[in-house]
């Protein structure tokens, strides 16, 4: 888990109209803190939303978008929220995150560190998960992870990767590698050198689709316009695994891809066999749970698995699904509807969405504006989305 997906509140969205800034004021509402400011007439001092300080009348109160146009407009930062600084639940959380950043080595309890951040150990597993996303100690597992991929990929045997990565033992290494690695770290070091992948590709109406599988299961199902550059990209991925073109053996999986696009088929029956941290493999269940022909958005997903403010990441998640369809990362949109982002292309994901809608008797994506919509009131921005699509 990268510490940036902290900084992932998608407030200003909510709060774009006085009456639902001054709501927010009222309630004291900490997840509009950074979204905008509120300044106090009578006393020439503007605060943070949240700002416990006593609820001035509405008719005093004036909203600007930062501190700046508030220091501007003759305002003075208010000493109890102090409003030109980090939100409070965000610095703590980033003091949070550089404490485990420090040094990967270290397995800090909860208690020591929420003794490193001055916070009851209650209020920092609560405001930690609420903001990254993760437990810290969810967090610590990814960064053990990301610290043994890199060890791995720059040619450290598995002895020293495993204690550089701060595992401890081998053993304890080989309990938790699996889930961030997909498969043992050995053949991770290898680049899949030892495992067997097989594949097959078939034309259908969204171009090309190739499928893969290891002996557990599906590792890969994506869509393209070439054949051959779909299986030159598998083959970079397991550069050094035996990766066999497998019809027969692959059949049945191509054969229910094609119901489902057909419209014969709502779900899928597939063993899988990917790797996920913690957070992701939440994204990718609650995908999972989507209705056909239904769709949720960013921020709807980030407030099922639990981490409102984690919608930056939610969208990696969906960007770096390593099986379209599978888990059906098309039916997140962004709010309003509008269509944003997709690793296969947008106009995938629309086709997906119409022939989804025209099956369950919904409306269809064609019918509406598509990508027409600008994404102003989407949970992030396009540029970010497409970012996360081309990295993936």
């Amino acid at each position: 888990m990268n510490r940036k997906s902290t900084d992932t509140a998608s407030g200003a969205s909510h709060w774009t109209s006085d009456d639902a800034r001054w709501q927010a004021v009222t309630h004291r509402k900490s997840q509009a803190d950074g979204a905008f400011f509120y300044a106090v007439k009578t006393t020439g001092v503007f605060c943070r939303p949240s700002c416990a300080s006593r609820l001035p009348r509405r008719e005093n109160v004036a909203f600007f978008t930062d501190a700046a146009a508030a220091r501007a407009a003759g305002f003075r930062d208010c000493k109890r929220c102090q409003p030109g600084g980090l939100p409070r639940e965000l610095e703590i959380v980033n003091r949070a995150c550089a404490a485990l950043d420090a040094d990967p080595q270290e397995r800090l309890t909860l208690a020591q560190l929420s003794d490193a951040v001055h916070v009851s150990p209650f209020h920092l597993q609560r405001l930690f998960k609420r903001v990254v996303g993760v437990s810290p100690r969810q967090y610590q597992a990814a960064q053990r992870g990301a610290a043994l991929r890199d060890a791995l990929q720059s040619g450290s045997d598995v002895t020293r990767a495993t204690l550089d990565a701060g595992f401890g033992s081998p053993s304890r290494m080989y309990d938790s590698a699996s889930a961030e690695l997909g498969m043992a770290p050995s053949a991770y070091r290898r680049k899949g050198a030892g495992l067997t992948v097989r594949y097959a590709s078939a034309p259908t109406s969204l171009g090309y689709v190739l499928v893969a599988a290891t002996e557990k299961g599906i590792c890969k199902i994506a869509f393209g316009d070439d054949k051959a550059a779909l299986a030159s990209d598998l083959r970079g991925e397991f550069a050094n695994a035996d990766v066999l073109e497998d019809t027969e053996h692959l059949a049945p999986f191509i054969a229910q891809i094609d119901a489902y696009l057909r419209g014969t088929r709502q779900d899928f029956d597939l063993p899988l066999d990917i790797a996920a941290t913690a957070f992701r493999q939440r994204v990718w269940d609650a995908l999972r749970r989507i209705p056909y022909g239904e769709t949720r958005s960013y921020s709807q997903i980030a407030e099922t698995v639990g981490a409102p403010r984690a919608v930056r990441a939610v969208a990696s998640a969906c960007a770096t699904n390593p099986v379209a369809l599978a888990i059906p990362c098309h039916r997140v949109v962004a709010k309003g509807g509008a269509l944003a982002g997709y690793r296969w292309g947008l106009p995938r994901k629309a086709a997906l969405l119409d022939n989804e809608a025209q099956h369950a008797g919904a409306f269809s994506y064609g019918q509406i504006e598509r990508n027409q919509r600008v994404h102003a009131d989407a949970d992030i921005d396009t540029e970010t989305i497409t970012k996360l699509d081309h990295a993936a």
